[in-house]
């Protein structure tokens, strides 16, 4: 399903997707899938056939990892490149995969949803908060102070918000209310490639020539592997007022 940009934001490419699915793939961010899968088997534990929304949700790798710790759970994954709903169509065939612009009403009814995964995407406050039942809840991940920290040095990345964590319930505005925030720390051990991917699978390609990343990383790790530490905040955050 197709419903058109809109959008200051710009899909990500096949070449993005390809590079991010490959990564994801080699299980570096496993972690924070685990992570997200913990939280929402918490936070769903208990409701019969609870309805998911990742709002952003890529080729669907956190969505599949949160939906194997909820029973019988009904998801809707929305994404504005139509290359990373591809792939999310595959690994989640039981799930609805449009692609959206989130910034759009979104396309499920009003309190009809039970809890909203949105990892590393864009913010719709006004509609999470629409969408969500009264109770129902909007778990977060976003990028902390130093992830890729010793990778900067390497190469040029966009920079990371030092507040953005603690922004993020006041963007969110008073439908909202802060109940959990876990910080992770990954350290991973990089080969070449996994750098190039690592730089490639995400916004920093759309600033970045890929000949030169992949230069970078062969000097980076001439001696052996990188090591490098993501960094990971993820909120949790339930909506107010009363089913």
């Amino acid at each position: 399903m197709l419903t058109g940009r809109g959008t200051r934001f710009i899909p990500d490419t096949a070449e993005m997707v390809a590079a991010r699915d490959a990564f994801l793939g080699a299980g570096h961010y496993a972690p924070l899938a685990r992570q997200l899968a913990a939280t929402a088997g918490t936070l769903l534990a208990g409701t019969p056939a609870p309805v998911l929304l990742d709002a952003g949700s890529g080729t669907g790798y956190y969505l599949e990892a949160v939906l194997r710790s909820v029973m019988d759970g009904r998801a809707f994954a929305l994404d504005l490149s139509k290359f990373a709903l591809r792939r999310a169509a595959r690994a989640l065939p039981d799930a609805l995969c449009v692609v959206w612009d989130l910034w759009k009403p979104l396309p499920l009814a009003a309190g009809s949803t039970d809890l909203i995964l949105n990892v590393f995407a864009p913010r719709n406050p006004a509609e999470f908060a629409r969408v969500l039942k009264p109770g129902g809840h909007l778990v977060v991940a976003t990028a902390a102070p130093g992830h890729l920290g010793e990778l900067r040095d390497v190469v040029p990345l966009l920079a990371v918000d030092a507040d953005k964590a603690e922004r993020l319930g006041t963007t969110l505005g008073d439908g909202f209310e802060g109940v959990d925030k876990v910080q992770l720390q990954v350290p991973l051990q990089l080969d070449a490639e996994d750098m190039v991917q690592l730089v490639m699978m995400g916004p920093n390609a759309h600033h970045s020539d890929a000949g030169e990343i992949r230069a970078a990383a062969a000097d980076a790790t001439a001696a052996g592997g990188f090591q490098v530490t993501a960094r990971f905040t993820v909120s949790t955050y339930r909506r107010r007022g009363r089913g």
